[in-house]
């Protein structure tokens, strides 16, 4: 008689059963750590702690230094939703899209399907504008409302499709650290939180059944689907 595999363990250790999906080891999202894809760049990049002083030293702007601070705010945030999961939530970290656009998180649960973009604005004054984050002092403006809320239409299509069912992802822009933040003119379709309204998304509820929340993460775990996002 051949053994049952052990189960797989998601990056919150709730334990799934390999069998249940058919899943191999590398087309399986639910083991991801939060910043996954930073990590891997990071631990990828041929740039030296010598060469990174010497950019500092230049006035460079090493692009190690700005994946270390992004990688922070999604350890960061990314441990605030995996307390969620007790609740009834799921979440899933380090979606690649084609054309290297990567959700960061993505919550599943009774008040729906949430893409989950932060991004560092430690003592910042920031305006939030339908397609921009604008920081005090800078000329341009930053695109990330802009940016979550095409990674959260292309989700809603891609998990719809699998499915079988509509599935509509929220967009969230979490400002990690900012000093003030004005929303007037933030869009209404997307939810500009701070950090600490993180865990306020656990709160939500009566939009998905149980077993909805397992179908949708049961899809979006799958990285072969997010191949045709």
């Amino acid at each position: 008689m051949r053994e049952r595999p052990e189960a797989k363990r998601s990056a919150n250790g709730k334990a799934y059963d390999p069998e249940r999906l058919f899943l191999p080891p590398d087309d399986d999202l639910a083991p991801n750590r939060p910043g996954e894809t930073l990590r891997a760049r990071l631990d990828a990049s041929r740039t030296g702690r010598v060469g990174l002083v010497l950019a500092r030293l230049l006035g460079r702007r090493p692009v190690e230094d700005t994946w270390r601070r992004e990688l922070a705010v999604q350890q960061l945030v990314g441990s605030a939703l995996e307390l969620l999961t007790a609740g009834g939530w799921e979440v899933v970290h380090s979606i690649v899209l084609p054309g290297d656009d990567v959700i960061p998180h993505l919550l599943i649960g009774p008040g729906g399907v949430f893409c989950v973009a932060p991004e560092p604005a430690h003592g910042a004054r920031l305006t939030v504008d339908d397609t921009a984050v604008r920081y005090a002092g800078e000329r341009h403006p930053r695109p990330y409302v802009r940016r979550i809320r095409r990674s959260a239409a292309r989700s809603s299509l891609v998990l719809s499709r699998g499915c079988d069912f509509p599935v509509r992802a929220r967009p969230v822009l979490v400002l990690v650290g900012a000093a003030e933040v004005g929303t007037a003119d933030a869009p209404a379709d997307v939810r500009v939180l701070g950090e600490r309204d993180v865990p306020g998304l656990g709160r939500l509820g009566g939009v998905l059944r149980a077993e909805r929340v397992d179908r949708i993460h049961t899809v979006a775990r799958n990285r072969r689907v997010w191949l045709r996002a």
